[in-house]
């Protein structure tokens, strides 16, 4: 498990995967995004990688390694926010526990991130976060 500033990480997020090359996924609230309470496909994440989580390269064309470590806010597998990036992973880890504070504190405007708003839903969001 990673040290530092994980142990800072809100007690409403949890440490969902580590892998062995530094990734790792930060889920929120895990028990109520069970498919009764909130849907399972909605769960917020926190996707720590090395380079951008979504690599836009054509067929065939093999990945660069990259320097940079990428958190990515999700709140569904197509609705995120823009990737926060540093240079080093212990950086990024920090970026990571940050943006699980400032949602976890309902500073997070996760609205604005919608295409097509989902009210019913994101009102609900709202009273699990504190942002009512």
């Amino acid at each position: 498990m990673s040290e530092g500033a994980l142990s800072e990480l809100p007690e409403s997020w949890t440490l969902w995967s580590e892998s062995e090359d530094g990734r790792l996924v930060l889920a929120y609230r895990p028990d109520v995004f069970d498919s009764e309470t909130f849907p399972a496909p909605c769960l917020p994440t926190l996707y720590v990688t090395r380079g951008p989580r979504k690599r836009r390269r054509p067929p065939g064309e093999r990945p660069r390694l990259r320097e940079d470590w990428h958190v990515t806010l999700y709140l569904e597998p197509e609705v995120s926010a823009p990737s926060r990036s540093r240079g080093r992973r212990d950086e990024a880890v920090a970026v990571a526990v940050e943006w699980a504070r400032e949602f976890d504190r309902g500073d997070v405007d996760y609205r604005d991130l919608y295409r097509v708003p989902r009210e019913r839903y994101l009102d609900r969001l709202d009273g699990l976060t504190g942002r009512e």
